[in-house]
């Protein structure tokens, strides 16, 4: 959901840009430097893969859990509004029938 000036970089790119930090012993920033980008980009997609290793802070989601839980607050929002709607239906229809 970023701005139409957001950068999208691809899979391979960003896991090239995590093996290399994994594997020089450089920092994110450093190597951010390196290949030219921001290090906020990297740092988050180190965050994320560390986690995804379950090696991140304790507490943090792995990308399944993160995916999972954005699925689980779109199905309840879904929920809510269907729950809504027969809430004014039921109304509605008490309503009519006092008639």
């Amino acid at each position: 959901m970023g701005s139409k000036y957001t950068k999208r970089y691809t899979e391979e790119f960003k896991r090239d840009a995590i093996a290399l930090v994994d594997s020089s012993g450089k920092t994110v920033t450093a190597v951010a430097r390196e290949l030219g980008i921001s290090s906020e980009s990297p740092r988050g997609w180190y965050r994320r893969a560390k986690a995804d290793r379950s090696e991140g802070a304790p507490g943090g989601l792995t990308s399944a859990e993160r995916e999972e839980l954005r699925r689980l607050r779109r199905e309840n929002r879904e929920q809510q509004q269907t729950i809504e709607i027969l809430k004014r239906a039921t109304a509605f229809f008490v309503k009519e029938s006092d008639r």
